[in-house]
């Protein structure tokens, strides 16, 4: 299995680069926003790969980073969601407003992605929800007169970690240790907020 191919920009296409590997051309599949995301032709170029077998072929979809591989594994998890829609998704969305979007119940902007409909959209925000990669990093914090999701700071990752390894859904535990957040210092240890989240969530 290849897990990472690091080469030179060969070609690319509407869906596709060519990476030189030592002279060997990897024909690899990716979505719009990593391929715009690529060096010029005859640059150096590292992807993240996942490597997907079948009987016909072995095709590689080729990722700028780990975590954008991450939610690609998710995505084909959702009942309904294939490597065509997964990829599409992560072409509308970067992994932190996919990660937003389903933080925030916002079906409507993951239904945007092409090949996305309503019933789908629903699906991979209902069955994410509490999925997200660990390093995604977000927090669900009030907003004006609603709530944003923004990244979160190393300590309120490490108490979301904590609360989730306690047993408290993903979302619970971000919106807990926001929560936390917004009535300790700013500089607040992950023990204080893990131990103030604890009694948000008793509330």
């Amino acid at each position: 299995m290849i897990g990472k191919l690091k080469g030179i920009v060969d070609s690319t296409g509407e869906d596709w680069v060519v990476v030189d590997v030592g002279g060997v051309g990897y024909h690899v599949t990716c979505s719009r926003r990593t391929l715009s995301a690529l060096p010029a032709q005859g640059n150096p170029v590292t992807l993240s790969i996942e490597t997907k077998m079948s009987e016909e072929a072995i095709r590689l979809i080729g990722f700028s980073s780990d975590g954008e591989r991450e939610w690609f594994r998710l995505l084909l998890g959702v009942q309904g969601v294939g490597t065509r829609v997964a990829l599409g998704v992560l072409g509308a969305l970067t992994p932190m407003d996919l990660a937003r979007a389903i933080a925030l119940d916002d079906k409507k902007a993951v239904s945007a992605a092409p090949g996305v409909g309503p019933k789908v959209a629903a699906r991979i925000v209902a069955e994410l929800k509490d999925k997200a990669p660990a390093g995604a990093g977000l927090a669900v914090v009030a907003a004006g007169n609603g709530t944003e999701a923004v990244p979160a700071s190393e300590p309120m990752r490490d108490a979301v970690s904590a609360l989730v390894n306690l047993g408290y859904p993903q979302a619970q535990a971000a919106g807990a240790v926001s929560s936390a957040a917004r009535r300790l210092d700013e500089d607040a240890s992950a023990e204080a907020l893990i131990r103030q989240g604890l009694k948000e969530l008793a509330r």
